[in-house]
């Protein structure tokens, strides 16, 4: 598993620029009409893919060197059309979200410092402390959140599921396949968007999603699903075969990620055009907003 810790760049492909002309060889055909009318009008522009980056966070070590309307500015540069935010503390996500209730899906994380990754499963207050928020703010899930194996069984976790039960909250868990099935165990019902896939093997991740139907997955902060602007085999099968499972995510864990989320939503469009149109699409931005774009106004998808 790569360190959560550690700085991560994606490589991406140098973009390819071709060029075509036409008009001489209409000229010379003698069919100057016919390369006015059509060789000589460039193409409309596609616009870019849309892109609903479902693992953003705004902690409060980014407050300062990036204010609100500076983070706001670069989502929508990057040609966004949501972005799932969470924060420690979740001050951050209100912060966002008040700036651009549009663009930002809120997401209840459970630390309110970054110190509290690896003790919060053991820390009783964090109930009370979402108990709060959730009475005070509407959110679309509890997460991010790193707990694995058995210590997804422990009190603190055991209330979380309830509360995304209770809320109708999605659980966004980082974790390993065993603190998945532990949670699923507690509540078959509940929905689980499981981060970074787990930093599992595509045919474990497979073997999840058939094994879970209330299971999706993020792809953020890997780079092994794609290369050089082409799917990896073993994961094109996995996205062939479940491509309603899957969303992508930058992960801006650090407040200097936050100046990758435009090159990772162009390196995301450039391995998504290595797939058919319409898992592309889904992938980008249709399963996110099938999910969790109706959750505020207090509908279930």
């Amino acid at each position: 598993m790569p360190r959560i810790d550690a700085p991560f760049r994606p490589v991406l492909p140098r973009r390819r620029v071709g060029r075509v002309a036409a008009a001489s060889v209409f000229a010379a055909l003698g069919l100057c009409a016919l390369s006015t009318s059509h060789a000589q009008t460039p193409a409309a522009a596609k616009p870019p893919l849309p892109i609903f980056d479902a693992h953003l966070h705004y902690s409060h070590d980014a407050w300062e060197p990036l204010p609100p309307a500076q983070a706001i500015a670069l989502l929508r540069q990057a040609g966004l059309k949501r972005a799932m935010v969470s924060s420690s503390s979740d001050e951050g996500t209100q912060k966002l979200y008040a700036a651009a209730p549009d663009l930002v899906l809120p997401s209840l994380r459970p630390y309110r410092t970054r110190g509290e990754i690896g003790t919060w499963v053991r820390d009783g207050s964090v109930i009370a402390h979402l108990e709060s928020r959730l009475r005070r703010f509407r959110y679309v899930a509890i997460g991010e959140y790193h707990v694995f194996g058995a210590d997804a069984d422990l009190p603190v976790m055991r209330r979380v599921v309830q509360l995304a039960r209770e809320h109708r909250l999605f659980l966004h868990s980082h974790s390993d396949a065993e603190a998945i099935d532990r949670q699923f165990a507690q509540d078959p019902q509940a929905r689980i968007l499981w981060a970074h896939a787990g930093f599992d093997a595509p045919e474990k991740v497979a073997e999840m999603l058939r094994k879970h139907q209330n299971l999706w997955c993020d792809l953020a902060f890997r780079s092994d699903h794609a290369s050089g602007g082409k799917v990896d085999p073993a994961w094109r099968a996995v996205f062939l075969a479940f491509p309603d499972r899957f969303l992508v995510g930058t992960d801006t864990f650090t407040p200097e990620r936050w100046h990758y989320v435009g090159e990772h939503a162009r390196w995301t469009r450039e391995w998504l055009a290595d797939l058919p149109a319409d898992v592309a699409e889904r992938i980008a931005w249709r399963n996110g907003e099938a999910l969790f774009t109706t959750m505020l106004a207090g509908a279930r998808p």
